[in-house]
């Protein structure tokens, strides 16, 4: 009699406890998840990765389950610091940091709420971790666009076979900048071609730094860099009228002022991102679990109207921005 009383107690505990995970686990779902979306600055690499996170979620989620809050920091350091503290105080359900400025203001603003980074090059330059493993921890997790580095860099060999000099445009401010540029000039350097750094602090100084860059260079290669994006015709008005031929890190970019690219789809990358934030909402996964993720499809993509103009051509392989 006494072990069938201990069997039966056993036996409700062990009830009571799947009852309580079960209550748990209902607990993480919503009437409706607010998404915060701070998008360092306007151009069409960031849009693009915004556009595809929404969309993931409303496929995965609802529309009428996720009420996205966008913010845009017009490229200002203090004003993605706001928008993040602004979100803390909302108390939003998980933050989507667009462009490294973003991600860096929302890990400083809370460890408590969810934050998911895209257009992320390294995350380990990012947030200044070091020995970096793939998974950032804690309450950050999300998806770099990092592309081949050595394949771009190659791709001014292949494409520009008489240059000797290649200048390195970029803006100072952006940590993931310096780390893609120290990768390229290291592969460039090891075929004996000079590279020189070009950098321009913010939007004033784009024009100045870039005339220095295309008066001194045969080449220029430009990393996904958020000023230079926004800045591409600015810099196409000044390196193509020199017939200086421009590789770009990014597909945006190349379409305002570069030759060619080995570039990521955006849309699919933000698409990606929407995926973990909809896992991370509904309790599915646990992000200081989820390490990052990467578009692992990069496409050679080149710019016909310019390399038209400059006279250059394209080998197999490559595919026509727009197509």
């Amino acid at each position: 009699m006494k072990s069938k009383r201990i069997l039966a107690i056993v036996c409700v505990f062990v009830l009571l406890s799947a009852l309580m995970l079960s209550l748990g686990s209902c607990s993480t779902q919503k009437e409706k998840y607010v998404v915060g979306i701070s998008q360092l600055v306007t151009h069409d690499a960031l849009d693009a990765a915004t556009e595809g996170f929404k969309q993931a979620l409303i496929d995965k989620l609802g529309e009428d389950k996720v009420e996205f809050n966008f913010q845009n920091a017009a490229n200002q350091n203090d004003v993605c610091i706001t928008i993040a503290n602004s979100f803390v105080s909302s108390n939003v359900d998980l933050i989507m940091a667009n462009g490294t400025a973003a991600l860096q203001a929302a890990a400083n603003a809370t460890v408590d709420i969810p934050i998911l980074g895209t257009s992320i090059t390294e995350y380990g330059v990012a947030l200044n971790i070091d020995n970096f493993s793939g998974t950032v921890g804690g309450n950050v997790s999300g998806t770099s666009d990092l592309a081949p580095l050595d394949e771009q860099a190659q791709m001014i060999i292949d494409l520009v076979p008489t240059a000797k000099k290649v200048g390195l445009l970029y803006c100072s401010s952006e940590p993931n900048s310096e780390y893609q540029v120290a990768v390229v000039r290291e592969y460039l350097e090891s075929k004996n071609i000079e590279c020189v750094d070009y950098k321009f602090s913010d939007s004033n100084d784009v024009t100045l730094v870039t005339t220095q860059a295309v008066n001194d260079c045969d080449a220029i290669y430009i990393p996904t860099d958020n000023t230079a994006a926004s800045c591409a015709q600015t810099i196409n008005g000044v390196a193509l009228p020199a017939k200086k031929p421009i590789i770009a890190g990014e597909a945006g970019i190349c379409s305002g002022c570069g030759i060619a690219t080995l570039s990521i789809s955006y849309y699919n990358l933000g698409y990606k991102t929407g995926e973990m934030a909809a896992k991370i909402l509904t309790g599915e996964a646990d992000i200081s679990e989820m390490p990052i993720e990467y578009d692992t499809n990069p496409v050679k993509k080149y710019n016909k109207t310019i390399c038209d103009e400059l006279g250059i051509k394209i080998p197999e392989g490559y595919e026509a921005l727009g197509e």
